[in-house]
């Protein structure tokens, strides 16, 4: 009896345990780097505008199906300036959905900026924006990276869209650069995943605008590249396989090159395969307008033979490139047996400067220096 008296009591309490608020229906606000502990248990996070002290990264480590806002009238983030690894901001969760709402990421990297960027110098942080979420991540904007904007490692499917680099200060000289763009290795995106898919933003940087170092079925359409060295498959590394790769209906304006695909001369056990070049355009391009080489570091250097390419095309709307006078249209320097199949270039049109040279392959059809 004293039993069945216990359980009916225990009983009781179940309609109120049921009707607790679950876990994470609430808004977290962050205001300050105190607050994201708190924040990050919500379902909803809005960032006020605050500045990350120096040498700390602003991490939001989020629940699964998190919304994530740059919120109200001056959502802008700024970062303190320090000279470390960085990064300075990192995101990571799934069916995440991050709105900027046009606000802006200030990486003050006038304050880093010496013309070296990884390469020497100072030291930088280095992505400033880390982004593992699968979900979207829109309308942001990225203004002054110390070095590298975006390394993207998204655990599933994401589609980055509507956003902003803005490195245009950067290709100035300034004091510490001798001469040169104060601004280097600020290359938009660096990634290294599957399933994404970037659209409809606007870059102005000083290296690639785009750089996949290895992953598959990633899409890269209707952006803007301004200033930079193009859009990159690569550098590959050795073990490493780029697949399905579709690159349409971007504009490259003033940049070193329009379209590259760069492999390591001592990379091994690679290979590039799938990739769908269609509706580009580029003018004002320095160097090339295509350049496929597997001498990297060198530039058309004696090239590699471990990294397989197969099914680069240029098809369905035409690629229309523009490159300067002094700059060379098409240069293709494969390695022996490394570039197999047929490749289908019959949607590619290339003026201006010289013809340039098509070496250690013979299967490109539609098109002819």
């Amino acid at each position: 009896m004293f039993a069945l008296v216990r359980l009916a009591a225990l009983l009781a309490f179940v309609p109120f345990i049921a009707a607790a608020p679950a876990a994470g229906d609430c808004t977290g606000t962050i205001s300050s780097l105190d607050d994201v502990s708190a924040a990050v248990k919500c379902k909803t996070v809005n960032i006020n505008s605050f500045t990350v002290p120096a040498g700390k990264t602003f991490n939001l480590d989020l629940a699964d199906g998190t919304t994530v806002n740059l919120h109200g009238a001056e959502g802008d983030v700024k970062f303190g300036v320090q000279n470390w690894k960085g990064p300075l901001f990192q995101v990571s969760g799934k069916s995440i959905t991050f709105n900027g709402n046009g606000h802006t990421f200030d990486g003050n990297g006038a304050s880093y900026w010496d013309g070296k960027g990884g390469n020497g110098g100072v030291t930088k942080p280095a992505p400033m924006m880390k982004i593992k979420i699968s979900g979207t991540y829109s309308d942001v904007k990225v203004l002054n990276s110390p070095a590298r904007v975006y390394s993207v490692s998204n655990p599933a499917k994401l589609t980055m869209s509507k956003l902003t680099i803005d490195n245009s200060a950067g290709d100035q000289p300034n004091s510490k650069s001798g001469g040169k763009a104060a601004g280097h290795n600020t290359d938009g995106f660096d990634c290294s995943t599957t399933d994404l898919v970037i659209e409809n933003s606007t870059i102005h940087n000083q290296d690639d605008c785009l750089a996949i170092n290895k992953g598959s079925n990633i899409v890269f359409q209707g952006n803007t590249c301004i200033g930079g060295h193009g859009i990159s498959i690569g550098s590959i590394d050795s073990g490493v396989t780029v697949s399905g790769i579709t690159i349409k209906n971007n504009v490259i304006k003033d940049n070193d090159q329009g379209l590259r695909i760069k492999t390591k001369k001592a990379a091994t056990g690679s290979s590039v395969s799938d990739i769908t070049f269609s509706g580009n355009t580029g003018t004002g391009l320095r160097k090339f307008g295509v350049i496929i080489d597997q001498s990297y570091p060198s530039t058309l250097g004696t090239p590699g033979t471990g990294v397989k390419i197969s099914g680069v095309n240029f098809v369905g709307d035409t690629n229309t490139l523009s490159v300067n006078s002094g700059a060379k249209r098409v240069e293709v320097n494969c390695g022996s047996g490394a570039c197999t199949g047929t490749w289908d270039w019959s949607a590619l049109k290339v003026s201006g400067g010289s013809a340039g040279d098509i070496k250690g392959f013979s299967g490109i059809k539609g098109y002819t220096l």
